[in-house]
């Protein structure tokens, strides 16, 4: 078992989930990394991570089902044995009309966002609460103001069920010395659909390094009595 600190990213094989275990680890963490089906691109993410001279590991698993979850925790916990951050940034966006979403695809979109995070975190709380680690939820930056949606309407109906899971875990495990905040981007230059960045204050679309320097701050912050925050990182988009 490694005496550095740990952290478990869930949707860590690609996107911004990639690119924060990337920056766990040149922050000298060990980075854990869950995929559900980018395996490939999730084994490239472990070889940068590996490079940096921290210790790394893949999990796969359905987040939305909670055996999966169960599974991959205990995977978890036999190679490393404790866990000071978990980021619950996993989620499944589909570019498609409010009303042209099948099946399958409403169920992607929620299960893995609130579902996932509820099921992840409820998981991980012992391992959390033996640390009093963190706990760093990715939103977006109206999750916390629900209104009309014209696409992926089950992504963001979760997302604001990712709201309100970060406020009521936060009062669950406040006593336990465990953080729960929530970090929600604005438009990223990665981003479905992006105009002309004027239409965000600041002048410029955000870059994953905006997001960084905010998970940062959350996880050094040396108490747990900052927790149940809302800190979204977009510009003054959206306000």
């Amino acid at each position: 078992m490694s005496d550095h600190p740990v952290a478990l990213v869930t949707g860590g094989g690609s996107g911004l989930g990639a690119g924060l275990c990337r920056h766990l680890a040149r922050s000298g963490w060990n980075v854990a990394i869950h995929y559900h089906s980018s395996r490939a691109s999730a084994e490239g993410v472990l070889r940068e991570v590996a490079s940096t001279g921290r210790e790394a590991m893949l999990l796969q698993a359905d987040l939305g089902r909670e055996p999966d979850v169960l599974r991959l925790v205990a995977d978890f916990s036999s190679r490393f044995g404790h866990l000071e951050l978990l980021i619950n940034n996993a989620g499944v966006y589909h570019a498609k009309a409010f009303g042209d979403l099948t099946e399958a695809e409403w169920f992607s979109e929620f299960n893995s966002t609130a579902t996932a995070v509820y099921f992840t975190t409820r998981a991980c709380l012992p391992l959390l609460r033996a640390s009093r680690g963190r706990i760093i939820n990715i939103g977006d930056g109206a999750c916390d103001r629900p209104g009309a949606r014209s696409m992926a309407p089950a992504y963001h109906i979760g997302k604001t069920g990712v709201y309100i899971l970060t406020r009521s875990f936060a009062q669950a495990e406040a006593p336990h010395g465990v953080a729960v905040n929530l970090l929600s981007p604005g438009l990223l230059e990665t981003s479905v659909g992006l105009g002309h960045p004027q239409e965000v204050p600041a002048g410029r679309f955000g870059t994953f390094e905006d997001l960084f320097a905010a998970v940062d701050f959350l996880t050094n912050v040396d108490t747990p009595y900052l927790t149940g925050s809302h800190l979204i990182a977009g510009g003054g988009w959206n306000l």
